[in-house]
């Protein structure tokens, strides 16, 4: 059974694939040349959707396992928001750095990557350590 903040924060994290969704009909316009692009806006706009499905799909696994730690407090809820948070952050980063049309060059939303890229790395480092401790 679930505990009732995996529930929550699951449903939240499904709901929120259907940006990713959409996020994919714009990359099909992208790629199929139906709406123009940079090369280096084409390479953002890729990889900010790659990394938004993989790390929903991680932040939703995460739930599960958090709830078979001991973790409580502010640890719970960095193994808990972590990895959700990246899934926000990591993406937006891609997209809104680039988001102005004809860019060649990312605006300071880029610095919302390496802010994501701790929050992942935070987070999954304290669910690892969560469940070794648990084991």
């Amino acid at each position: 059974m679930l505990s009732q903040q995996s529930q929550v924060m699951g449903g939240i994290l499904f709901l929120s694939l259907v940006t990713v969704e959409s996020g994919g009909a714009f990359m099909a316009r992208v790629v199929l040349g139906r709406q123009p692009a940079t090369a280096l806006q084409t390479s953002f706009f890729r990889a900010g959707h790659a990394h938004a499905g993989v790390l929903i799909l991680a932040a939703l696994v995460a739930q599960v396992f958090v709830d078979a730690t001991d973790l409580s407090g502010v640890f719970e809820w960095v193994a808990r928001s972590g990895i959700a948070l990246a899934a926000i952050l990591m993406p937006a980063g891609f997209f809104l750095s680039v988001i102005r049309p004809g860019t060649e060059q990312p605006n300071r939303l880029v610095l919302l990557l390496p802010i994501g890229a701790t929050l992942l790395g935070v987070g999954a480092a304290t669910l690892g350590i969560g469940l070794l401790a648990a084991a």
